[in-house]
């Protein structure tokens, strides 16, 4: 089943237009990525989808129905949940309070998914009574996916949640990745680590200038030569 699908969205900022009649889809159980340049048009994508930005043409579809222009509660109630680059955690709350703040639509106990989250991230358990502004760069995405998972999302999407990071703290965010893919929720991710994200990745799109230049399955793109050296830099 396609879960999220989007149909010649065009959208931008202010006069500017920067996505220019775009189409993909992103299948349930999949991990898909989007790669590209610097200024691809990638973060404006998620922010449409999530409801930040408004498509001017187009239609956003998740699980069937038309989200096109939805606010982000409502899609956060539907089962999406967005990671942003920055700004994706409180610094001057604890590590429970941040997971606690991640859940602010639930009504029921959420500790019991609490619990789930510092499984997955067990750093974080061990400092659940820091404030996050003192955690490491890889432990505050840690933390910003975390928060992300207290809604139970059926579709997380991720921008550029390696930026910045070590080698072995991108692998370590990878694996979670696909931890959690393996546990039923669908990835759509935005990423700069062309290499990091085709590994784990089931499909993969590559945008440039606002316009998908190529799409196939992960392993097709990461074997291209001329997709690699016309848009990943190889």
């Amino acid at each position: 089943m396609t879960i999220l699908g989007v149909e010649d969205v065009v959208s931008g900022y202010g006069s500017m237009e920067v996505l220019h009649g775009l189409s993909l889809k992103v299948e349930e159980g999949q991990v898909v990525c989007l790669l590209g340049p610097n200024g691809a048009g990638k973060t404006t994508l998620l922010r449409t989808i999530f409801g930040i930005l408004r498509p001017w043409k187009g239609k956003i579809y998740f699980k069937g129905e038309d989200i096109s222009g939805f606010p982000p509660e409502r899609l956060v109630r539907m089962g999406m949940a967005y990671v942003p680059q920055e700004y994706n955690i409180f610094p001057s709350l604890t590590v429970q309070e941040n997971l606690e703040m991640g859940a602010f639509i639930r009504e029921d106990d959420i500790g019991p998914r609490m619990e789930e989250v510092y499984e997955l991230f067990p750093d974080l358990a061990d400092r659940r009574k820091s404030r996050a502004g003192e955690l490491s760069g890889g432990m505050r995405q840690m933390l910003a996916i975390g928060r992300a998972l207290m809604l139970n999302p059926e579709l997380l999407l991720l921008d550029e949640i390696s930026t910045g990071l070590a080698p072995f703290l991108v692998d370590a965010i990878f694996e979670r990745i696909e931890q959690l893919n393996e546990q039923g929720v669908t990835v759509f991710l935005v990423e700069q680590n062309a290499p990091k994200a085709l590994q784990s990745s089931d499909r993969a799109y590559i945008l440039e200038g606002g316009e998908k230049k190529a799409e196939g399955s992960a392993q097709e793109i990461a074997e291209d030569e001329e997709i690699g050296r016309l848009y990943l830099g190889r």
